[in-house]
Order: structure tokens, then C-alpha cells, then sequence
């Protein structure tokens, strides 16, 4: 009888194989579209939000500060983005999407949401919402800010 290997059963294993999974076919409509992967998560991370600081962005988008800010720099070129310093803090940098950031974003969440819908169906939608509960519920448990 075959023994199963630790990383079959192991959490942290099979969450990070389901989202390279996942995420790899929606990267694909990604560059489909002319976008980077990191210019989409910065894109999806601030779209329909307020501004929020660079360091909170970078651990929305799982990627160093530094990788961000330059990022953050090639996309304000583009005008998808802008930065502002903090009102209250000017040792904190903001990030904000622009209006040609949102159109673009607007086009790429509806083809996300679509994707989401078909990766979770075989489970339906309250299995589908339960996981997200738990997923949102342990992101906040591990979280250090």
C-alpha cells in the first residue's frame, strides 16, 4: 500500500498548489490583455477603494516594498496609478488607482468574478462562500502588520 507523502495533507502545501493552479489560468487572460501579473494584482488590490499606504499594498500583493514602489512607478507612467504622500503621516507613501485604472481593472474583475464562478461550481456556492469565510479567517488569524 502506497504511503501518502507530508505535503498531501499539509495545508500550507495544498494552499499554495491551488493558487498557482488557479491563478496560472487567469494569469493567462491577464497577459491576454497586455498586463503584467503584478501590474493585475496592484490593479485588482486597489480598484473600488480608497488610497492605501505602499507597505499595505505590498502585503496585498504578496511582493517586497521596493518591488511595489517600482512597479507602482512604471504603472503611474502608464496612468493606471498615482501616489500621494500621507495628510497625516509624510513618511507614508499612498497608492490610488486612477480612472483609466479602473476601466482597465473594471474589464479584468468581471473576467475574474467569471473564473472564480467556474473554479468553485463543482463545489457550489455555499461550500464556494464557506471557504472564502475561512480563507478571510485565517489570513486575519496569520496576519502581522
Amino acid at each position: 500500500m502506497p504511503r501518502e507523502r507530508f505535503v498531501e495533507q499539509y495545508l500550507a502545501a495544498l494552499l499554495a498548489q491551488a493558487s498557482h493552479l488557479i491563478s496560472a489560468e487567469f494569469h493567462a487572460i491577464v497577459r491576454a490583455q497586455g498586463l503584467a501579473v503584478a501590474e493585475w494584482r496592484i490593479l485588482a488590490s486597489l480598484a473600488g477603494g480608497q488610497e492605501i499606504p505602499v507597505g499595505r499594498l505590498a502585503q496585498l500583493v504578496i511582493a517586497p516594498q521596493p518591488t511595489v514602489t517600482r512597479q507602482l512607478d512604471r504603472m503611474a507612467a502608464k496612468g493606471l496609478v498615482e501616489r500621494a504622500a500621507h495628510t497625516d503621516d509624510k513618511r507614508l507613501t499612498l497608492a490610488r488607482i486612477t480612472p483609466l485604472g479602473q476601466d482597465v481593472a473594471r474589464a479584468l474583475i468581471a473576467q475574474a468574478r467569471a473564473h472564480e464562478r467556474q473554479v468553485l461550481a463543482p463545489f457550489g456556492e455555499d461550500m464556494g462562500a464557506q471557504l472564502k469565510r475561512m480563507l478571510r479567517e485565517m489570513i486575519e488569524l496569520h496576519r502581522r502588520e
